[in-house]
């Protein structure tokens, strides 16, 4: 059974930061492309940022940029999401992902994520 597993969440105030882990288990994704996605309440999941396989290419959306870091272990199967400077809007569930091998840019795997709360 494959398991996408995330922690580091919690409650900051403005300007802090935290790290999320996401520990994967049951397959490896050193193969695969894995991301980061949040829901904030009322609102749809959207994408904070991705990272290739080898970790040469690394995407973030444009809220996120210049504060948020995305890197990868593959010999831990794990990803990480550093995380600067937040504010009140990047209060939200935050969600692993792990890309498939059928179709590229489709994740088939999704943790069960983690609660960030910005305060002021």
């Amino acid at each position: 059974q494959v398991q996408l597993v995330e922690s580091g969440g919690g409650l900051v105030q403005a300007g802090g930061s935290l790290r999320l882990s996401c520990a994967a288990s049951g397959r490896t994704f050193s193969r695969n492309t894995m991301a980061w996605f949040r829901q904030a309440p009322g609102k749809d999941r959207e994408f904070v940022a991705s990272i290739s396989w080898s970790g040469g290419t690394r995407n973030y959306a444009d809220s996120v940029k210049g504060r948020f870091s995305i890197s990868r272990d593959n010999a831990k199967n794990t990803v990480y999401l550093e995380m600067n400077s937040l504010n009140l809007e990047d209060t939200a569930v935050y969600y692993c992902a792990g890309e498939g091998d059928v179709v590229i840019g489709v994740y088939d795997y999704w943790g069960q994520g983690t609660q960030v709360t910005v305060s002021q």
